[in-house]
């Protein structure tokens, strides 16, 4: 334990600590909004409030190369391409009830499994590891840079193959169905003879 944990206890966090709360209550409140509204464009926004706020939080853990990754892949490069997929489709502005599969207490249990395997697997890894916060920095650029092309490249890559494949498949959506309005509704035969079903003629 460094100096800066012994300093103060949990009953006197340090004004750090505070806005780290608050940014994350804030954070976790824009999860949520996204996971639940069901307007898609709407779901969109907050997912970039979302992704701000870890930067933030980024940011007060003195991991600044992340926080910066963080902006200019997830929120400057990702929620624009799903923006732009968004456009392309045509979604509607409006509510969606399409954007509910009707499995929302299923999902919730999933989601809420998951979360407290990960929230149990970080604090059992890191029970007795302390940041300093007022020190200098512990990582690098260069540190960081090697551990994410050394040990993450091939999750990497995966998001990259599949926002490319999400891409192409607005563009494909809106080209079908601009071709289905352009091709407009088939044309109607000849009307019929008055008094042809009959066989003879009036």
């Amino acid at each position: 334990m460094t100096l800066a944990a012994a300093s103060h206890g949990f009953l006197s966090p340090t004004g750090v600590e505070i806005a780290f709360l608050l940014v994350g209550l804030v954070t976790f409140g824009a999860a949520v909004l996204t996971v639940t509204t069901r307007q898609l464009v709407h779901a969109a926004l907050w997912l970039v409030v979302a992704l701000g706020g870890l930067a933030v939080e980024y940011l007060l853990l003195t991991a600044e190369f992340i926080a910066w990754v963080q902006v200019l892949i997830y929120v400057g490069a990702v929620v624009v391409l799903l923006l732009f997929g968004l456009m392309l489709t045509r979604a509607p502005v409006g509510r969606s009830p399409d954007a509910d599969s009707g499995n929302g207490w299923a999902a919730l249990t999933v989601a809420a499994a998951s979360a407290a395997a990960l929230v149990w697997v970080v604090v059992d890894a890191f029970r007795a590891t302390w940041i300093d916060l007022d020190g200098p920095a512990a990582g690098s650029t260069a540190v960081t840079g090697a551990s994410l092309f050394q040990n993450w490249v091939l999750p990497f890559e995966a998001l990259s193959v599949l926002l490319l494949a999400a891409l192409v498949g607005a563009i494909v959506l809106s080209r079908r169905a601009k071709a289905e309005r352009t091709a407009g509704p088939p044309a109607a035969g000849p009307p019929a003879a008055h008094g042809a079903d009959k066989g003879g003629v009036r």
